[in-house]
C-alpha cells in the first residue's frame, strides 16, 4: 500500500542537468537521422544542440559551480549535491561534445560533399584559384577589421568576450629585428610572447570560394582564412603557432531585488559585469601546441575537466550558417506557410468575431497574425479605452510594442508589464521598456522575487450594453519571430468570468492586490500548485472508486517534486498518466507500485513543442486546460504564471485533438524507457504518424475554398550513403 511507499525517495527521481543533457541528446539525434531527416536540417538539428549546450553551460554549469564555491551542501531532487552533479556532467558533456564532433565529421561532411558542397578543413588545402581569391578577400574584408593584442610587461591580457571565437598565438622576434615600440633587442632568441586576436563577429564567419572544378560549391570558415595571413599581423615577429579558442562565462545574474532602489538601473548594471564572469569552458583544438596551451589555462584559471579538446570547428552554430549557400533546396525541408485563421477570415474585425464565440489559435500551423492584428485594431479602435498587457519575450522589430505605442499616442490607457529578468533578453526589454514609456504608455518593469511569465492581454471596449473586455491568453510568447516556428496554443474570448480574473490579474500586477478567489483562472506562485494537485487527488479518488481515471498532459519539462510525488501516488492507485515532455523529465517511469502506469514521451521535430496542455479525465466530465506554465518549481513556485480552461465544447475536442494525434506520433517521438534513456518507435507495420506534418495539413484543410499552397510539409530526398557513426 501506498503508507509503506516513500514517493519522494530521491532514488525515484532524476537529477533536472543530467535529465537536461538527454534532451540535447535527443536533438543530436535528430542530427544523425539520415533515413527521415534531409540533411540540411541535420545540419541545423546539430547547431541547436551547440547553442543549447552553450546556454546550458552559461546557466546551469554556472549555478552549480557557484554552488560549490559557496561550500553548499544541499541536495536535489535525486539526493545529489552540487559537486557530485557538476562531477557527473562534466563526464558526461565531455562524452557529448565527443558525439557532436563524430556526427560531423563522419556523417555530414561526407553527406555534404556528396550532395556538391565541400568546407576546406585547413587553408593548406586550398587550389590556385582560391588562394587568389583569398588573397584580396583578406585585404579588402578582413585585414582592416582584426585588431591583434599582445601580452607582455607592458599589456596585461586583454579581456576575452563571452562566447567570442579568438586566435591565439605566440610570437617570437625575428632574428634580425628590434621590437620598435619596446625597443628590445636584447630579447632571447627562443622567447616567445603570447598575442590573440578577436575572429570578427561583425562579419561572415562562412565564407564562399570560387566553385570547384567539378562543379562543387566551396567554402572556408573565417577563421582558417585568418589563420592564413596571420604573420601579416605581427610586423618583425615570427608567429610560431597559432590556434582558435573560444570561452563560456558565467552569465547567470545575480540580482540584489531587496537592495536595488531601481529594478531597471540594478539590472542594467548586471549586464555589464556579464562579461567579467567567471570562465567555465574552454574549447581548444585537439591538436594544439603545449605552450599556448599553458598560457590560456593560466590566463583563465580553468581546471582540465572544463576544458574541451575539439576535432573541428569550434562552435558548431556555424553548422546553422552553412545551411544558407544556396543551390542546395533539396536538403531542406521546404519552409511552411502558415494558414490564415478561419474565423478571422469570415470577420476580419477581431472583436466581431470574438463576440461570436471563443476562438482557438494553433502556432505555427496557423498564422500569429489574429494576435498581432488584436492589439493592432485596439490601438486605432475609436471604442477602445484601454490595453493591458504582459511582455516576457518579443521580437526585435515588434509589431506588438509598436503598436502599444500607437494606442498609447492616441489616447488610450495603455499597461505593459516588462519582464526585465527574462534571461538573456534583459538587453532587448529594457530597449522596449524605455520606448514604451516614451510613448506614454505606465510601464511596470516585473515584480519582486518573481518574473512575470504569463501570456495575457485584455482590451477594454465601450460597447452598447457596456464595456465589454476582450481576453487573448496563450501557451507562447507575444513573439511574432518565434511563433513561426514554436508550436503554442491561445485563446480569444470575452467570457465574464475570465475577464474578471484578467482584471484582478493586471490589478495584481500593478498594485499587488491578491482577489478573494479566482472565477476560472489558475493563477502561480500561490494558487496554482493547490490547483493542479487537487486535480490529480481527484483522478486518484476516482481510481480508487473503481472509476475510470486518466490524465494526459503536454509540458516543456516536469520536476517539481510535489507534483511528481503526487503523479506517483496517483499512478499506483491505478491512474493511467501519459506526459508530453519535451525537455527536462525527473520523474522515472516503470518503477513498480509508483510508475507503472506512467508513459512518457518527448516529440524532437523541425518546431519547437513549447505549447502546455492539461486534460484530466474527471470520471468522464472533461476537463482541458493550457497554460504558460510548466510543472517546475520556478514556474509553480516563483513566478506569475496562468492557465486557462478551455470550456467551449468544439474547442473543446481541438485540444484534445491535439495530444492525442502527438500521442500517435511514432516518426519524431522518443519514448522514455525504465532505464532513463529515450528510444524512437518501432513503424513496422504500422501507419506513419509525423503529428507536426498532420497539423500543418489539417491547418490548411481549414480554410474554405483555398487551395493548399503546398503539396506536402515535407520532402524527404534521397540521401547519399553515410558513413557508421559509431565510435
Amino acid at each position: 500500500m501506498s503508507e509503506t511507499i516513500d514517493f519522494r525517495n530521491p532514488k525515484y527521481y532524476y537529477n533536472r542537468e543530467l535529465s537536461w543533457l538527454l534532451f540535447d541528446g535527443r536533438c543530436l539525434s535528430e542530427a544523425r537521422d539520415s533515413k527521415i531527416v534531409p540533411l540540411f536540417d541535420r545540419m541545423n538539428f546539430l547547431a541547436i544542440t551547440a547553442s543549447n549546450l552553450d546556454e546550458f553551460f552559461m546557466v546551469r554549469i554556472a549555478s552549480l559551480l557557484d554552488q560549490k564555491h559557496a561550500g553548499y551542501r544541499g541536495r536535489d531532487i535525486a539526493g545529489m549535491t552540487a559537486e557530485e552533479q557538476l562531477s557527473a556532467l562534466f563526464d558526461k558533456t565531455h562524452d557529448f561534445v565527443k558525439e557532436q564532433y563524430n556526427t560531423y565529421n563522419r556523417s555530414l561532411l561526407p553527406a555534404l560533399s556528396k550532395a556538391g558542397l565541400e568546407i576546406i578543413r585547413h587553408h593548406e588545402d586550398l587550389n590556385d584559384a582560391q588562394k587568389e581569391y583569398l588573397d584580396t578577400y583578406f585585404e579588402e574584408n578582413i585585414y582592416p577589421v582584426l585588431t591583434p593584442m599582445a601580452l607582455d610587461s607592458s599589456r596585461p591580457f586583454p579581456l576575452i568576450l563571452n562566447k567570442t571565437l579568438n586566435i591565439g598565438a605566440l610570437i617570437k622576434l625575428k632574428d634580425d629585428k628590434t621590437d620598435a615600440l619596446t625597443k628590445r633587442s636584447e630579447k632571447k632568441k627562443d622567447d616567445l610572447d603570447f598575442a590573440t586576436v578577436q575572429v570578427p563577429s561583425v562579419l561572415p564567419r562562412v565564407i564562399q570560394l570560387p566553385d570547384a572544378e567539378d562543379g562543387h560549391k566551396v567554402v572556408i570558415l573565417l577563421e582558417e582564412v585568418i589563420l592564413r595571413y596571420i604573420g601579416k599581423l605581427f610586423q618583425h615577429y615570427d608567429v610560431v603557432c597559432a590556434y582558435p579558442y573560444r570561452i563560456m562565462r558565467n552569465a547567470d545574474l545575480t540580482i540584489d531585488e531587496e537592495e536595488a532602489e531601481d529594478l531597471l538601473i540594478e539590472i542594467e548594471k548586471q549586464l555589464k559585469r556579464r562579461q567579467w564572469g567567471e570562465v567555465i569552458r574552454l574549447e581548444v583544438p585537439k591538436d594544439i601546441d603545449a605552450r599556448l596551451m599553458k598560457v590560456l589555462k593560466k590566463e583563465f584559471k580553468i581546471p582540465e575537466e572544463q576544458i574541451y579538446y575539439i576535432d573541428g570547428p569550434l562552435d558548431l552554430t556555424v553548422c546553422g550558417k552553412i545551411i544558407k549557400v544556396e543551390g542546395f533546396d533539396q536538403y531542406k525541408t521546404p519552409r511552411y506557410t502558415p494558414a490564415p485563421v478561419p474565423e478571422f477570415m469570415e470577420t476580419p474585425n477581431v472583436f466581431d468575431a470574438i463576440r461570436q464565440h471563443d476562438i482557438r489559435v494553433h502556432h505555427p500551423y496557423q498564422t500569429f497574425d489574429p494576435v498581432v492584428a488584436f492589439v493592432q485594431q485596439a490601438a486605432v479602435d475609436p471604442d477602445v479605452l484601454a490595453i493591458k498587457q504582459t511582455l516576457y519575450r518579443v521580437s526585435g522589430n515588434s509589431p506588438i510594442v509598436a503598436a502599444l505605442a500607437k494606442a498609447a499616442d492616441n489616447g488610450k490607457q495603455v499597461t505593459v508589464l516588462v519582464e526585465l529578468k527574462a534571461r538573456f533578453d534583459e538587453e532587448n526589454n529594457i530597449v522596449w521598456a524605455k520606448k514604451l514609456e516614451k510613448a506614454g504608455c505606465h510601464v511596470i518593469y516585473g515584480l519582486y522575487r518573481l518574473k512575470v511569465h504569463s501570456k495575457i492581454t485584455m482590451v477594454l471596449r465601450r460597447e452598447e450594453d457596456g464595456i465589454r473586455r476582450y481576453v487573448h491568453l496563450g501557451t507562447g510568447n507575444y513573439n511574432d519571430a518565434t511563433a513561426k516556428i514554436y508550436t503554442d496554443l491561445g485563446l480569444f474570448t470575452c467570457d465574464e468570468a475570465i475577464g474578471e480574473d484578467a482584471t484582478a490579474v493586471f490589478n495584481m500586477l500593478s498594485g499587488y492586490s491578491e482577489p478573494n478567489r479566482w472565477f476560472k483562472l489558475m493563477v502561480a506562485p500561490i494558487w496554482l500548485k493547490k490547483g493542479f494537485l487537487k486535480l490529480i487527488r481527484r483522478e486518484e479518488e476516482n481510481a480508487k472508486a473503481g472509476k475510470p481515471a486518466f490524465i494526459k498532459a503536454k509540458m516543456n519539462s516536469l520536476c517539481d517534486p510535489d507534483i511528481i510525488a503526487a503523479l506517483y501516488e496517483a499512478s499506483h492507485y491505478g491512474v493511467q498518466i501519459d506526459l508530453l515532455v519535451r525537455g527536462i523529465c525527473c520523474l522515472k517511469v516503470g518503477i513498480p507500485d509508483v510508475s507503472e502506469n506512467i508513459h512518457v514521451r518527448s516529440i524532437v521535430g523541425n518546431f519547437l513543442e513549447h505549447s502546455r496542455i492539461f486534460w484530466f479525465h474527471n470520471d468522464g466530465r472533461d476537463e482541458v486546460f493550457m497554460g504558460s506554465a510548466d510543472w517546475m518549481p520556478r514556474n509553480l513556485d516563483k513566478r506569475v504564471e496562468i492557465v486557462f480552461p478551455v470550456e467551449n465544447p468544439e474547442l473543446v475536442e481541438g485540444v484534445k485533438h491535439v495530444l492525442l494525434t502527438e500521442f500517435a506520433d511514432n516518426v519524431k517521438a522518443h519514448v522514455m524507457q525504465p532505464d532513463g534513456s529515450y528510444v524512437k518507435m518501432d513503424k513496422r507495420g504500422k501507419v506513419r504518424v509525423n503529428s507536426q506534418e498532420q497539423f500543418c495539413a489539417e491547418a490548411w484543410a481549414r480554410v474554405p475554398k483555398q487551395p493548399t499552397p503546398i503539396e506536402a510539409h515535407r520532402f524527404i530526398p534521397k540521401e547519399p550513403q553515410e558513413l557508421d557513426e559509431e565510435e
